[in-house]
């Protein structure tokens, strides 16, 4: 069997720690899946427009090989790893996604989507509408899904916060606030909100306070266990001095950006 990329889906998510868990947690990021030309996709376009919603069949391009078990961001109870084909594992026999985005309009041979958890440049396999009197099944049992701990966690944010985050967002595509929000706000094993396992998140349990990395920058948070909230306190730039200085390698072409987000706005 043969398979070719009919298009490819473009948006914010560049690296896999900025992928959302679940699409719908990333409502606001439109992107869009731009179809190869002379195929007559136009055509094939054709009635699309009126669904709301569209199934996205994907590659997992970035990842290489697959596991028979996963440990899923809320595993069940008494268990910390379930079997590949009853999760949404991407290490999969065969690196194939699916994805329900929402559907915004059509323009020729791009779509623009929303609530989309591809990264950029993912191929795009097939499309389909999604149709809710065939695809949705609300009273449907979701198995280990239900016993899951974990509720959802109230995440806030300082004033600091607010206004370093929103200078990044006006001076780069990068998003901390809705980066924060989605890997913060969900239960990440039946213990705790916070996973020591996932390498860009350190905790102290002392404090109460932790560190999430997001590309080179590092949000500083604290959090109340009991209250069940998480408040983002601030941002740092992940460089030291000496990263910054002039004539520095400068390998993800950001250092311009910390040097003028320390001069502004670090604290």
């Amino acid at each position: 069997m043969e398979i070719s990329p009919i298009g490819t889906f473009y948006g914010d998510a560049v690296y896999k720690y900025d992928a959302p868990r679940q699409g719908r947690l990333f409502a606001g990021h439109p992107g869009r899946i731009e179809l190869a030309p002379g195929n007559n996709y136009e055509m094939a376009l054709r009635d699309l427009e009126g669904f709301e919603r569209i199934w996205v069949i994907f590659q997992f391009h970035e990842n290489e090989g697959w596991r028979p078990t996963t440990r899923p961001p809320v595993p069940p109870k008494g268990r910390d790893r379930v079997g590949t084909f009853a999760s949404r594992s991407p290490y999969r026999p065969n690196p194939i996604g699916l994805s329900c985005v929402r559907l915004l309009k059509i323009e020729g041979l791009t779509l623009y989507v929303d609530e989309a958890d591809l990264l950029n440049e993912t191929p795009v396999l097939d499309i389909k509408p999604y149709i809710p009197m065939a695809d949705a099944f609300p009273d449907a049992k979701a198995g280990w899904v239900e016993e899951q701990e974990g509720d959802l966690w109230t995440v806030d944010s300082s004033a600091t916060f607010a206004e370093q985050a929103r200078w990044i967002a006006e001076h780069s595509d990068f998003d901390l606030e809705s980066f924060a929000q989605v890997q913060l706000s969900r239960g990440s094993f039946s213990k705790d909100v916070f996973d020591s396992s996932r390498r860009r998140l350190t905790v102290d349990e002392q404090s109460r306070t932790g560190v999430l990395a997001y590309r080179t920058f590092r949000i500083h948070f604290s959090y109340d266990e009991t209250a069940r909230k998480v408040n983002l306190q601030r941002i740092a730039s992940g460089y030291t001095a000496k990263d910054l200085e002039a004539g520095a390698a400068d390998p993800y072409g950001d250092k311009q950006l910390h040097r003028e987000f320390i001069l502004q706005l670090s604290s």
